[in-house]
């Protein structure tokens, strides 16, 4: 399965914030770069904003963590409920024709919940329910999106791959 860059962008954001809270780097600087890197335009943040952002992003952990496609379907439906304005299509910047979720006059924390929101919807429909996930080593808590070609990814990372299959190993010889 192949996935367009255009429409990863809100959900490689919420990946970055999740895994921004988590760990422990959340900072007004590390938002802003993480907004600047995913395309949200005029993205200086308030303090109020910054909280409010980082308390969204709270709500976008469970989406990762869902158990069924059923779940996931769910939370990002409270999400799209909280998050999403009127949907419509845009050209900008010399883009190609694609969708926007909330006006790019609200203010940044709005268009953060909108485009997440609108991005972990589409991305989900067309990954059948899949390939969000959560890091499979027991120590690690980072979130991903996984557009392997398999679609079997379980780790962040190869480190944590290979820390994983280092500590099974030593396992089995015990």
């Amino acid at each position: 399965m192949k996935f367009e860059h255009d429409n990863m962008v809100g959900v490689h954001l919420a990946v970055s914030l999740v895994n921004l809270d988590s760990s422990g780097s959340w900072g007004p600087g590390t938002l802003e770069r993480a907004l600047q890197e995913h395309a949200i335009r005029r993205s200086r943040v308030t303090a109020s904003a910054g909280e409010e952002i980082r308390a969204w992003s709270r709500r976008l952990r469970p989406v990762f963590e869902a158990a069924s496609q059923e779940q996931r379907c769910k939370k990002i439906n409270a999400l799209l409920a909280d998050g999403a304005g009127s949907v419509y299509l845009t050209t900008h910047d010399d883009l190609r024709p694609h969708l926007h979720f909330a006006p790019d006059a609200q203010d940044v924390q709005s268009r953060v919940k909108a485009v997440t929101a609108g991005a972990l919807a589409i991305f989900t429909m067309e990954a059948e329910g899949e390939r969000l996930g959560i890091c499979t080593l027991d120590s690690c808590r980072t979130v991903f999106v996984d557009t392997s070609r398999n679609g079997r990814r379980a780790y962040c990372c190869a480190r944590c791959a290979n820390t994983d299959a280092v500590r099974r190993h030593r396992m089995k010889r015990r």
